[in-house]
């Protein structure tokens, strides 16, 4: 084999099996020929995300067939990697007591987001099948609102009093190590009403002799977390201090868990991807989607911004008089809107993420409204200039390049307000700036541009 097809052999093998589109077609066959031996050997040795993966590729129908067939078999760490649609899905076609199981072994965390998916009559039956502890802290998880730390917070963690030693506190680690979780980075040092102190890293701990108090080699808790947080707050708390886990505590300050990094790595994932989903006024988007729910997902969106394109074309229907003597307004206008269009979006789109990151807040915020309205006025001299040239260079009139240049200033002035105006807005009224703040930028980018170049060109060349 030469070097060249034995390094591409090497790129196939290192291919997820959701890239592999042979093995997707194999896995479907055997699903469709329901040969749960083939089920079986092509799911063998694949790592839980990669089984996951694999499900969310494969149609709904084949992927309800793997779950009848060889559900029973699969690790339960898939269940936790699967997206909450294609989990909803398939959670009716797996029997209720491996389900049952399967919470039991998965982190406290996890456990909860599956029960959140699972049908409401269904979850009675799965829990009574899952031990008592696990069936304890699912229902506790779930009393919680979703997208708080409640429902990110593991149960599972490792505590030590102040008083104890390093080498008791090693040794009853081994002694159970089968209660331990199986990832985590502190111990929280806790006082006799069990409210945390300080923190050791395990790093820290096997570095120290036996005979030293975990409190003297402990570091200050940066932050504490509330089981009502709301995920994002957490996720921002995390990034502050650079944190690699976080302990919850109750009303009384007690330790009742843990919020751990590779949580809030989904967490700033998935708010990510749905503030730039809302930024295009969709509210969702996934590859389990139907038709009826992404059109649903989508069209109030579109029919409010029917309604600001109808009024700008009310303004430039005010002026079809001049449009009718000056063909060149036609030809020129939309220029004017589009770029004033583009520097609103760019605004806009630095305001969301400082408002989403609390980067942006009321005391920073004319800081931010200033700068915003001078680099937009910047841009807009800039290109005042440049497109005021090329239309003198193209029509042969001046005043008609004057008309557009300061219908640019003036459009890019407003389109930089409105970009950071219109989220600090909605967001002191209580609604999503994310979201919403796009339709009403670009209503005010366009009808101030028609506006403007149009009520210009009127007064200086038709006047």
């Amino acid at each position: 084999m030469s070097i060249d097809n034995e390094t591409a052999a090497a790129e196939t093998d290192r291919r997820a099996p959701s890239e592999d589109s042979g093995f997707i077609a194999r896995v479907i066959g055997a699903a469709g020929d329901h040969d749960g031996p083939l089920l079986r050997r092509l799911f063998a040795g694949l790592d839980s995300a990669d089984i996951a993966d694999v499900i969310e590729h494969v149609p709904l129908e084949t992927a309800r067939t793997i779950a009848r067939m060889i559900g029973r078999e699969l690790p339960a760490e898939f269940l936790a990697d699967l997206s909450w649609e294609r989990r909803e899905e398939v959670l009716p076609e797996l029997p209720t007591d491996y389900v049952g199981q399967a919470l039991g072994e998965l982190d406290t965390d996890d456990a909860a987001a599956v029960a959140a998916d699972i049908d409401e009559k269904q979850l009675g039956e799965v829990l009574a099948a899952a031990d008592e502890d696990t069936r304890l802290a699912v229902e506790e998880a779930l009393s919680f609102e979703e997208e708080t730390a409640g429902r990110l917070m593991q149960r599972e963690y490792v505590a030590a009093p102040e008083g104890a030693l390093v080498g008791d506190v090693i040794d009853r680690m081994r002694a159970d190590a089968a209660e331990l979780p199986d990832v985590f980075f502190e111990i929280y040092v806790v006082d006799p009403m069990m409210r945390p102190v300080g923190a050791v890293h395990v790093s820290r701990l096997m570095r120290a002799v036996r005979e030293t108090p975990v409190a003297a080699i402990m570091a200050p808790l940066k932050a504490l977390i509330r089981p009502e947080m709301d995920q994002e707050e957490v996720a921002v708390t995390f990034q502050k201090y650079h944190l690699a886990s976080a302990p919850v505590v109750d009303e009384a300050g007690r330790l009742t868990g843990t919020v751990t990094v590779d949580d809030i790595v989904d967490v700033i994932s998935e708010e990510g991807e749905e503030d730039l989903l809302k930024l295009a006024g969709v509210s969702e988007a996934a590859q389990t989607d139907t038709v009826m729910r992404s059109v649903r997902a989508r069209a109030p969106w579109l029919l409010v911004n029917l309604g600001t394109a109808l009024v700008a074309s009310a303004v430039i229907q005010s002026f079809e008089g001049s449009i009718a003597q000056l063909v060149w307004l036609a030809v020129l206008m939309p220029i004017v809107a589009s770029m004033g269009g583009n520097a609103g979006t760019q605004a806009l789109a630095v305001a969301v993420r400082a408002i989403a990151s609390r980067d942006l807040t009321e005391t920073n915020a004319p800081r931010y409204v200033l700068r915003e309205a001078m680099t937009a006025m910047s841009n807009g001299a800039i290109f005042a200039l440049v497109l005021a040239g090329v239309v003198a260079l193209w029509s042969h009139n001046a005043l008609l390049a004057l008309s557009i240049a300061l219908a640019i200033v003036i459009n890019f002035a407003c389109a930089g307000l409105a970009g950071i105006l219109v989220p600090l807005t909605l967001k002191r009224l209580g609604a999503d700036p994310a979201v919403s703040s796009s339709v009403f930028v670009t209503f005010v980018t366009d009808v101030v541009g028609f506006l403007a170049f149009l009520g210009l060109a009127t007064v200086i060349l038709l006047g």
